[in-house]
């Protein structure tokens, strides 16, 4: 990419091309027959040549709508004069699935072995509650624990985490999808890697109960789980104590966990974008993209999700499916949310939100297409429900919405031991207990909340870097952040309030 341009072309077929500066109206630019009509910002679309309504606009060389009205050459293309349009897609399932070759290099990063031969990139304690109602007594335990100096005799570990969230009652019981999505998330963040030890936490009386939660199986390997009722344990301040006890019991356990030389292989990525613009399928994404191949080239694990954002570019992924069976999957899971969304009133393209419109995207086909762009070229392994153990290494799927901290909360339950996000508005957040790298999408976002960004990716437009460059910058950073190098949303102090368990189901 020439940086002295003032647009990009994404592809010869075309109709648009994307303006990589705030342009004027009249203004001149390279690859335009005349002037501009109007002015366009950064990371918006032009047409380059008149397309008439009803006629498809193309990005990427894809579709990404269709004309609402008839547009001139020069004319600014956005939510004025493009919609959703119909749209058909041919999966191809499995026709362009091609293995990455491997790697003969070995690289390794500082990480945690635990018992059930899963690495973790952090040492954390977990406090994790099985309903609203035991949120803030956890807290409390949390808090005592740090006002008391409890870690201080504990240097091996890097915290306590109190898990709170706004479920696990007035649902549907066992056996509803609702019910056993929580389960599913519970149990997943208990297995963590990057927690050495759990003390579960309920009220009593909920109907997320802990002895099924427990009953009859071994969640960790290590037996490191401790768990109590408020209600048994004779009220707050009781549970407090007992909480601190238990607490005392994990603690000098995890503290024996050191970091130790591991494959690369054992890092799980979970993949995310949030806050997009125009250019998040131009720079951050891509270079994302060039990372994850690398990754699953040493053998490692991604994971991309937002199915309600990779809506109109399926058939990208469908094509690089393993097998048949996989692609299927993936399918099933985009007809599931065509239904989840009718049923409760909604749409498929209730995407971009504003901030993704004023950044420059106009459909969810547009933004599904610079999405998907995060998962590389790797073939598609497998399809995993929201907060489903993944199994299989290499590049995968898990199901979530595209509201962030519940997607991520599926990738940490599902085993993500590092978060990678990328944004072109500038989401700030973190994912406690999996430290989450935050890439921004261009230079002067980057510039302007630089203290919350790990990498910019606005330099591959500035200064001509390139996406492969990027790719490589940010997987030497991923083995950095996991081996505990702290990242910005870590300095900051994020996670306490980004657990979000996806609630499908009525609140009764």
């Amino acid at each position: 990419m020439n940086a002295s341009h003032s647009t990009i072309k994404l592809q010869p077929s075309d109709n648009v091309v994307i303006a990589l500066k705030d342009l004027a109206a009249g203004a001149v630019v390279e690859g335009l027959e005349g002037p501009l009509k109007q002015a366009v910002p950064r990371g918006h679309k032009i047409a380059v040549r008149a397309i008439p309504a009803g006629s498809n606009v193309y990005r990427y060389g894809q579709i990404i709508g269709q004309a609402k009205a008839d547009i001139a050459a020069g004319e600014h293309v956005h939510v004025h004069n493009l919609g959703m349009g119909e749209h058909t897609q041919d999966y191809a399932f499995a026709s362009q699935s091609i293995a990455l070759p491997p790697v003969t290099e070995s690289r390794t990063f500082m990480g945690y072995r635990r018992a059930d031969g899963k690495v973790g990139t952090r040492n954390y304690i977990g406090i994790l509650t099985t309903v609203n109602c035991s949120g803030s007594v956890a807290k409390f335990i949390a808090e005592a624990a740090e006002k008391s100096g409890f870690l201080d005799d504990y240097p091996n570990i890097d915290g306590i985490v109190p898990i709170m969230h706004s479920s696990g009652c007035g649902m549907s019981g066992a056996g509803s999808e609702n019910y056993t999505t929580l389960f599913r998330t519970l149990s997943g963040y208990a297995r963590n890697p990057n927690f050495g030890g759990v003390l579960l936490l309920g009220l009593g009386c909920e109907v997320m109960q802990i002895p099924d939660l427990v009953g009859g199986r071994k969640i960790r390997a290590d037996g490191m789980l401790r768990y109590m009722t408020i209600q048994q344990e004779g009220g707050t301040r009781k549970t407090i104590e007992r909480g601190l006890e238990a607490l005392r019991g994990v603690a000098e356990f995890a503290n024996q966990a050191v970091r130790t030389p591991q494959p690369v292989s054992e890092i799980t990525v979970g993949m995310q974008c949030g806050g997009s613009d125009g250019y998040s399928g131009i720079t951050a994404n891509p270079a994302l993209g060039h990372a994850s191949d690398l990754l699953v080239r040493h053998g490692g694990t991604t994971i991309l999700s937002e199915t309600s954002e990779i809506y109109g570019a399926e058939h990208l992924l469908t094509r690089r499916a393993e097998t048949v069976e996989v692609g299927e999957k993936l399918i099933e899971r985009i007809r599931w949310w065509e239904d989840y969304t009718a049923r409760n009133g909604g749409e498929m393209d209730n995407n971009p939100s504003p901030g993704n419109k004023r950044g420059g995207l106009t459909t969810i086909l547009e933004k599904s297409l610079g999405a998907v762009a995060k998962g590389g070229t790797a073939p598609l392994r497998d399809v995993y429900k929201f907060g489903e153990p993944i199994d299989k290494k290499g590049f995968v799927f898990m199901d979530s919405p595209g509201f962030d901290p519940c997607s991520v909360t599926g990738q940490v339950a599902s085993g993500a031991n590092l978060i990678v996000f990328t944004t072109g508005r500038g989401s700030v957040s973190g994912y406690k207990p999996v430290p989450c790298i935050k890439i921004a999408t261009n230079s002067e976002m980057y510039e302007r909340i630089r203290d919350d960004m790990d990498l910019n990716c606005g330099d591959i437009v500035t200064h001509g870097v390139s996406i492969e460059e990027k790719g490589r910058e940010l997987f030497e950073l991923m083995i950095r952040i996991a081996s505990g190098e702290q990242s910005k949303s870590e300095e900051l102090g994020f996670g306490a309030a980004e657990f979000v368990p996806w609630q499908i189901g009525a609140v009764m």
